[in-house]
């Protein structure tokens, strides 16, 4: 049993790696499990159509005496005019400015509809170009929009905390933010929930979802249930394609209109956006507890080795008990990234998880916390020196990466 320990402790797979490989097989089964929900739903309609197509083929070559090869020839040629954007209906101008400002839109947002698409060799080249930088600095405005809007729940959370904590007798009808709190015990350590914010997240971007549907089903004339799928499939950046709003010719207050359009779209998808990132913590949660699940348990030593050399941001039944007399203080201590290598600093405490315990989690509440107190964001002092600061969700991971590398060298 001692061998067998210390070859695990031997792998190479550690912490990070199990929890890439482990996220990977769940996204495989994951997404097995939606081709095969999706196949048994989508593939009899889908030979149900083949077959009225070709029943409808067949007949219009018998009454007008046309022959299926030439028949064929015609359709792909209007399969072609579909591709450059023209339709039996009349469309809108697909590359009048108002028309090209549209498509840009889609091109550096990644939702890509494919309702325009450059035809030209010029125009397919610059796409390349364009759209290199146009993304990457689409997903920086998404990753500051992420970190101001839970720096404005946190505020809001925080003013609410404090409300009832004052309603309750807690605090001082006079009481103020400031070098005061840290004497206020109740206050002290208090960090918004995760939970919560994926909560407010969601509520607003179902809320958006419903307002944006009703426009739609009243201009665009769709159904309210197409209309809550086209949000959802552009507000996430999807971007099938098969329904695409704003581009009849003429509607009635077509600028307003398309003017709406625009923000809907705009705060769809950096809510999304938001919600996604927020997500993806709590996932990270999952996958930590199952991570534990499989630690070395084989003796007592290996056990208490990993116990205390484990990351602080598994969440598993057993901290509760564990951590319930640990001080919540104690996290200033693995700020730097050399302690403890953090991937995107998502290790801050917070409150209440289960009946009242405290457990770490992520640092995206860690700083947007200390932002609602009014305290000054800390910034280890090798990151300072490498010119990398601390940041939220998918932006933080690459900035641990980068100054990790930089201590490296």
């Amino acid at each position: 049993a001692a061998g067998s320990c210390r070859r695990r402790r031997l792998a190479p797979l550690n912490e990070d790696n199990g929890r890439f490989l482990l996220l990977a097989a769940l996204i495989a089964a994951y997404l097995s499990a939606g081709a095969t929900v999706f196949s048994a739903l989508e593939s009899p309609s889908e030979a149900a159509a083949q077959l009225r197509w070709n029943r409808t083929l067949h007949n219009f070559s018998r009454i007008f005496n046309i022959s299926l090869p030439e028949l064929r020839a015609f359709l792909r040629s209007y399969e072609a005019a579909m591709a450059a954007g023209i339709r039996v209906d009349a469309l809108r101008p697909r590359w009048d400015f108002p028309g090209a400002f549209y498509f840009v839109g889609t091109v550096v947002s990644t939702i890509g509809f494919g309702m325009t698409t450059p035809a030209t060799v010029a125009g397919k080249v610059f796409l390349i170009i364009y759209g290199l930088f146009g993304c990457a600095g689409t997903i920086l405005f998404f990753n500051l929009f992420l970190e101001r809007i839970i720096s404005l729940l946190a505020f809001i959370m925080k003013a609410c905390h404090e409300r009832q904590l004052r309603r309750s007798g807690l605090l001082p009808p006079n009481f103020r933010r400031g070098p005061a709190m840290s004497g206020v015990g109740s206050l002290v350590g208090w960090k918004p929930s995760v939970y919560h914010v994926m909560l407010i997240l969601g509520i607003f971007a179902i809320t958006l979802s419903c307002c944006a549907s009703a426009m739609y089903t009243a201009v665009e004339g769709w159904n309210y249930i197409d209309s809550l799928y086209y949000c959802f499939v552009t507000f996430s950046t999807i971007g099938f394609g098969d329904l695409v709003s704003s581009q009849n010719a003429v509607y009635q207050n077509q600028g307003l209109y398309r003017f709406g359009n625009f923000i809907f779209i705009l705060m769809g998808v950096c809510c999304i956006y938001s919600l996604f990132n927020v997500i993806s913590i709590v996932i990270k949660q999952v996958l930590n507890w199952v991570l534990k699940k499989f630690e070395c348990r084989c003796c007592p030593k290996c056990h208490k080795s990993s116990a205390r050399l484990g990351r602080r941001n598994a969440i598993t039944p057993g901290a509760r008990l564990r951590r319930r007399n640990i001080s919540m203080d104690a996290d200033g201590q693995y700020d730097s990234d050399t302690e403890g290598r953090r991937l995107s600093g998502e290790m801050i405490s917070m409150r209440e998880l289960t009946a009242s315990n405290k457990v770490s989690l992520a640092i995206l509440q860690k700083q947007l916390s200390e932002t609602a107190n009014g305290y000054p964001r800390n910034v280890c002092i090798n990151t300072r020196q490498n010119g990398f600061s601390a940041g939220v969700g998918a932006l933080a991971i690459m900035n641990n990466r980068l100054a990790e590398t930089s201590d490296s060298r």
